[in-house]
């Protein structure tokens, strides 16, 4: 069984390491934002269907971590650091007429970055 006032505490933790209001984070897994209130509020208890959305949404969040405070968070299934792209092109993508100059990164949190073929990746 899951300990409800724990459970809270590891919300909050995942709102704060995304800097993420409780509207923000409900919009993002698909909940109605007052799930969300009343969920931190102790009013509610989080369903499965919650706990799956935020695991699904959220990929760092390790199942058990959330569960039962067992594991990490961020988990380690997913680095931070962001790994240099190699192609078999490698700065020779182009399309028909020109040269591809920059490519966007787009990750499911919503952050992005630019990756330059011509460019050599930062060290």
């Amino acid at each position: 069984m899951v300990n409800t006032e724990e459970f809270i505490i590891r919300l909050e933790k995942i709102l704060s390491f995304y800097n993420l209001s409780a509207s923000s984070f409900a919009d993002k897994i698909g909940v109605q934002r007052s799930s969300i209130s009343h969920l931190l509020t102790g009013r509610n208890k989080p369903s499965l269907e919650f706990v799956m959305k935020v695991v699904k949404a959220y990929p760092e969040v390790d199942l058990y971590w959330l569960l039962n405070g067992k594991g990490s968070f961020p988990s380690k299934k997913i680095s931070s650091s962001s790994t240099p792209i190699s192609s078999p092109h490698q700065g020779k993508i182009k399309s028909p007429d020109r040269a591809i100059a920059k490519i966007i990164i787009l990750y499911e949190d919503g952050s992005f970055e630019p990756f330059e073929p011509n460019n050599k990746p930062a060290n």
